[in-house]
């Protein structure tokens, strides 16, 4: 049977000498590979940082030291690390055959899961899927036994391995490790875990939690917390850590600037918040709140905005892009991580409103650089970002802090207004008189 050929012609004539074309879609490709059709689905969940966010900090975004995954896979510059990882995979695979387990098992584990894997990247990688099984085993024991050595499940002698050993080493790997184009699904390291039966008293995120709790500070209840929680990757995992538990989120207490005390009625619409200097000079004041279960968790209470302490450091920083680039392209979570961050860059728009926050109310501890560089992180990190306020947690916050310092405005005017009533000054006969007012 002859193949059907489409064609999309111009309305006019299709004659070359009448500048008409002919258009068949048999010479087209349709499937698109760097962003592939089906990346808008929830299993889609490991994403290319395109240029426009990139360029803001590209170095934030490439991993220095390990590949993790198809996308970084081969570069020179990540040949050090990627040459001890047939040494960890033996390691791993030893533990397992010690528990009766024959790494054929683990092989075929991981070789049911392709589609799925295939399924977690945005690009079209059906033309590496062989190689792709073969890069999830080898990182995903790699990672694994990270974990395990560093977790002491298993024994290992640590004092002349050079991963452990050389100090700059092991931070530069955590480090690779929470970047969003650097990451394997996190199944698949689960699956790893089960099927080689090394018993680790609990499920992979109670070794994930201390291995990077030497940088990030993960409070006790939210490591337990979350241990239920199924994450699509390492990156999605470390950044629910920073997500406040129900009930705790940007919760506000009305302020009642009425005589009867009743409250100011709510708006449906939303804005963004003025500068932390401004927000002073309006009364707004800010304290460090030591109780929160999260740096996200942030409240208002009457004009007191009480934010938890962000420690901020290169570390942190590249974690906090790296998130607020997921949460931009997985539309099926949460924007907590982007709220946040817009939150803070409203507040810190100068050099001046990082001075407050910083070296007044000690509510940052800066490691990162100047208070300007600070200033500048946060007003970079919300360049092209898509935010709606009506889904953030900090919804009520962005509402009870404009509401607050609109009211406070309009108080201001009316007492200006009602002082300035009871005099007014009237020009008769070319001289000034003074008339109370009744």
């Amino acid at each position: 049977m002859a193949a059907i050929v489409e064609t999309i012609s111009s309305p006019s004539p299709t004659s070359p000498t009448s500048g008409g074309f002919s258009l068949q879609l048999d010479d087209l490709d349709l499937n698109p590979r760097l962003l592939k059709e089906s990346a808008g689905k929830e299993s889609c969940c490991i994403f290319r940082v395109p240029e426009r966010f990139a360029e803001v900090n590209p170095e934030a975004y490439k991993p220095k030291v390990v590949s993790i995954g198809p996308y970084h896979y081969g570069e020179k510059h990540l040949q050090m690390i990627q040459e001890h990882k047939p040494r960890f995979l033996k390691l791993f695979l030893d533990k397992a055959r010690g528990k009766g387990v024959e790494k054929n098992v683990l092989f075929k584990a991981v070789m049911d899961l392709k589609e799925t894997i295939t399924s977690s990247y945005s690009e079209d990688l059906r033309h590496i899927s062989s190689e792709l099984v073969h890069i999830m085993i080898l990182d995903g024991c790699f990672i694994l036994m990270l974990l395990l050595i560093e977790s002491r499940v298993i024994d290992f002698d640590k004092k002349e391995d050079p991963i452990f050993t050389i100090p700059w080493i092991l931070p530069s790997i955590k480090s690779d490790l929470l970047f969003l184009e650097n990451q394997v699904p996190f199944t698949v390291l689960k699956t790893l875990l089960e099927r080689s039966k090394i018993d680790i008293s609990g499920d992979v995120n109670r070794m994930v939690y201390p291995f990077f709790n030497s940088s990030i500070d993960i409070p006790e209840k939210k490591r337990l917390s979350q241990t239920i929680f199924e994450a699509k990757h390492l990156l999605d995992l470390i950044r629910m850590t920073f997500v406040p538990t129900r009930g705790s989120k940007g919760k506000f207490e009305d302020f009642k600037l009425k005589k009867d005390g009743s409250p100011i009625k709510s708006s449906s619409e939303f804005s963004m918040i003025l500068s932390a200097t401004v927000l002073y000079r309006q009364r707004i004041t800010f304290s460090l709140k030591r109780d929160a279960d999260s740096v996200l968790d942030i409240s208002l209470k009457k004009n007191r905005l009480q934010i938890p302490l962000l420690r901020l450091d290169g570390f942190i920083s590249a974690l906090f892009l790296n998130c607020v680039a997921y949460e931009q392209f997985y539309t099926k979570g949460t924007n907590d991580i982007t709220s946040y961050v817009i939150f803070m860059g409203c507040l810190l728009k100068r050099e001046e409103d990082a001075v407050l926050l910083s070296d007044d109310n000690r509510i940052i501890e800066n490691y990162f650089g100047s208070d300007n560089e600070v200033s500048q992180f946060f007003k970079n990190i919300c360049k092209d970002v898509v935010f709606d306020i009506s889904r953030s947690y900090l919804r009520d916050v962005f509402e009870g802090v404009n509401k607050y310092t609109s009211t406070c405005s309009l108080l201001r005017l009316f007492t200006s207004l009602a002082t300035n009533r009871s005099h007014r000054i009237v020009w008769t006969s070319g001289k000034a008189n003074m008339l109370e007012l009744t």
